[in-house]
């Protein structure tokens, strides 16, 4: 970790304790080295710190591109790994780079479903997590994250300190025959499989 990224991470774990309650269940489950996708529901805003303490090493993220266009902002995120990504369509130019990093041996956090709820529910997968999946063949940590769409909700309401818990799933481990398949929409159904694995935990 970087001194910025350091920062950022032991913050992150301290307001997410004094604040949100904060608790993590399966730790155990995520994998701390070489290449691995955490592959996390989007409910709000905090989701990308939450999802990185849960992991002991520096992980890269993807946030909107014109976050780059804030000052500070546009100075800070490249030290705390953030890809930007236009969100305007596919942006083949981050999905490249998120490639590169986890052909390098890194974690990197992806929402199969592209953007924020709106509800707090669960929304279809897109199809890029399966392309980066078929491309990487890295192991997929599926999580989910509950309390975030009250702490933070999309579209306004403030802030309100409510607890944030995220669990863990057994990892998924994928393998060049998950490509074979003579079903149509091969990124498409990766990426169902994931969502799928996603909607299955709970906090029991």
């Amino acid at each position: 970790m970087n001194f910025y990224y350091w920062l950022g991470y032991h913050l992150s774990r301290l307001i997410a304790r004094v604040f949100f309650h904060f608790r993590v269940i399966h730790r155990e489950r995520m994998i701390q080295s070489g290449p691995v996708i955490l592959a996390m529901n989007h409910q709000s805003y905090l989701d990308p710190p939450l999802a990185g303490v849960t992991c002991n090493r520096a992980i890269y993220f993807l946030a909107r591109k014109t976050l780059m266009d804030v000052p500070l902002l546009g100075w800070l995120l490249p030290k705390l790994n953030v890809i930007p990504v236009n969100q305007e369509g596919i942006d083949r130019s981050a999905l490249k780079a998120l490639i590169r990093v986890l052909k390098a041996g890194n974690a990197a956090l992806v929402f199969p479903e592209g953007a924020r709820t709106l509800d707090g529910k669960l929304q279809p997968a897109e199809p890029g997590l399966g392309l980066v999946i078929a491309k990487t063949l890295a192991p997929v940590v599926p999580m989910r994250i509950f309390g975030a769409h009250d702490a933070l909700p999309r579209g306004g309401g403030g802030l309100h300190l409510v607890p944030v818990t995220i669990v863990i799933g057994e990892p998924i481990f994928f393998t060049a025959a998950d490509l074979e398949s003579p079903a149509k929409n091969v990124y498409g159904r990766l990426s169902r499989r994931v969502m799928d694995a996603i909607a299955a935990l709970d906090l029991n």
